[in-house]
């Protein structure tokens, strides 16, 4: 019978197969980041089955997919195993901060709500996509925790504004009152995100 150590190693194989174009360097450190992730929250959750606390990582291959995206693409990994790009320049591994795609899902709508006319919806709906793709590209979330963040903070609110502009609804007080719920929940997922985010 398999037991929850092992479990965790099968998990950990598996991401640093998954992710055999990354450094060495890189690789160890997101399996050292995973089963450090595992092990506080095996500690926060005793009663929680290994196999559910796995599962909220993600799946080892988008885990790797994430990983290799985040650090410039697998096709480059060969020459950026020397520390040069293509043209033998370095190799920059920059990773986005973690506030960043939530800055900008969260201040996408009062943009919009400050400058109503053009550009202010323009702006604010690209804030909103472009800090989607961050959350979703990020290595500091996992897959559950992204899909929710995504939902919650530009779809939920993408419809609900669209809805509420298509109903012809009167702007005033209801709106403004629509508007301040909706900046509530951005704000408080925004929080949860952050809280839960891994190193």
């Amino acid at each position: 019978m398999k037991t929850a150590a092992d479990a965790v190693r099968d998990y950990l194989s598996a991401v640093e197969r998954e992710a055999s174009a990354l450094p060495a360097d890189r690789r160890q450190e997101l399996l050292a980041d995973l089963a450090e992730h595992v092990e506080v929250a095996r500690i926060e959750r005793p009663d929680a089955a290994i196999g559910e606390i796995l599962a909220e990582l993600g799946d080892p291959r988008a885990i790797a997919t994430t990983a290799l995206t985040e650090a410039g693409g697998g096709a480059a990994w060969t020459s950026a195993e020397a520390g040069t790009g293509a043209a033998g320049a370095p190799v920059r591994r920059g990773k986005v901060h973690p506030l960043v795609p939530l800055l900008m899902l969260t201040l996408s709508l009062p943009f919009i709500m400050v400058f109503p006319d053009l550009p202010g919806p323009l702006f604010g709906v690209l804030f909103r996509i472009a800090g989607a793709v961050l959350l979703c590209t990020s290595v500091h979330w996992t897959a559950v925790q992204k899909t929710t963040g995504v939902l919650l903070m530009a779809v939920l609110p993408t419809a609900v504004i669209t809805t509420w502009n298509l109903s012809g609804a009167p702007a005033g007080t209801p709106s403004l009152l629509a508007n301040l719920i909706t900046l509530a929940l951005l704000t408080a997922t925004s929080a949860w995100l952050w809280r839960a985010r891994r190193a």
